[in-house]
């Protein structure tokens, strides 16, 4: 599974409806609301990439655990130093 799904690109704009209680509080706080939202948008999608992949995969990942209940982990007998 892919960890960032998303590559750094050009920047597009984009209107969004915020509060302006917190786009104020944020400005007087020098927060870059496009950095933090972008933050916050690439983290959602991630976390909704994972959420779907674990749905996705299900089946597989029931088995291959149960396989690892019955069975042990792989060469687990084997020690490193």
């Amino acid at each position: 599974m892919k960890q960032d799904v998303i590559r750094a690109s050009k920047r597009k704009s984009v209107n969004l409806s915020i509060d302006p209680d917190v786009v104020a509080a944020a400005r007087d706080a020098g927060i870059n609301l496009s950095r933090v939202t972008e933050d916050a948008l690439r983290a959602a999608v991630k976390t909704e990439h994972e959420r779907r992949w674990k749905a996705e995969n299900r089946d597989w990942i029931s088995a291959h655990n149960a396989w690892i209940d019955e069975n042990g982990i792989p060469l687990s007998d084997l020690e490193t130093l």
